[in-house]
């Protein structure tokens, strides 16, 4: 049981999702008992059990899901050669697993300028592990952003795959100018990216200009079409740490209500 809960203290401080799977009643005769447990990490590796064979199967496809979804679950099972015709099981006994997703939600602001600081603290605040990268070094330190849990400096292409994988991270593109913002996005494109939520600050205008931009130069236009731009939800947003507060709004909206639930933001909104 120990090595469950020194694993989990282990991917938190890597930054790694898991997903803790309990078994929380049991009735009549079954292979895996009250309170035994099994950690999924990411990769569908995992530590301990509740139960094994075709059982854990479930439990592990579950797991995965509720990683992606940060969603919690209750499986019931009935073990018998009637459900599970492949499997053996004469048990016949029933039990319930509850599955918890772990996630501590990773921001990568990639930009280190007035913006991404604002962003930075108010991410940091809503508990986001937050990491601000530049290809600048004055611009990707920490003593600039104290309230970042990580910096670092490199050629965006680089920066970019460091980022990887990235489909359960918040990627936001706040640089210096509408050409390095586009660079990041080609990068990140370029790299396979696929973040959970992708936004760039900047206008209509701007998106419009740099979307036809980015085509010509070979960026797919399913990869633009996830991009947020205008960022944040739709407040009247002028000032960077009223940008800051809409744009980690939306991120808390898209983690905790899902895609099809997120306002999405009007003309102007986190645009300056």
């Amino acid at each position: 049981m120990s090595d469950v809960y020194q694993e989990i203290v282990r991917l938190q401080h890597a930054g790694e999702p898991c997903a803790l799977c309990t078994i929380v009643k049991t009735q009549g005769s079954t292979p895996g008992k009250t309170t035994m447990k099994m950690l999924v990490r990411r990769d569908g590796s995992f530590v301990g059990t509740v139960g094994g064979g075709c059982l854990e199967a479930e439990v592990l496809e579950a797991a995965l899901a509720s990683m992606r979804d940060e969603r919690s679950r209750t499986l019931a099972f009935a073990l018998n050669e009637r459900d599970y015709p492949d499997s053996g099981l004469l048990c016949g006994g029933q039990l319930e697993i509850f599955v918890e997703p772990i996630v501590v939600p990773r921001l990568w602001l990639f930009g280190g300028g007035h913006v991404s600081a604002a962003i930075a603290k108010i991410a940091h605040m809503a508990g986001f592990h937050v990491t601000v990268v530049d290809d600048r070094a004055d611009f990707a330190s920490a003593a600039r952003h104290p309230d970042a849990d990580a910096t670092d400096c490199a050629e965006f292409d680089e920066l970019a795959r460091r980022a990887l994988p990235a489909d359960d991270k918040f990627v936001v593109a706040v640089t210096r100018g509408h050409d390095k913002d586009g660079e990041v996005l080609e990068a990140l494109f370029r790299a396979g990216a696929r973040p959970r939520y992708l936004g760039m600050i900047g206008s209509k205008a701007k998106r419009v200009q740099l979307f036809e931009q980015l085509v010509a130069r070979g960026v797919d236009p399913r990869f633009l079409e996830r991009v947020r731009t205008p960022m944040g939800l739709p407040i009247g947003a002028r000032t960077h740490e009223e940008i800051a507060v809409s744009v980690v709004a939306e991120m808390i909206a898209l983690r905790r209500l899902g895609a099809g639930e997120t306002p999405r933001a009007e003309p102007g909104c986190a645009a300056t």
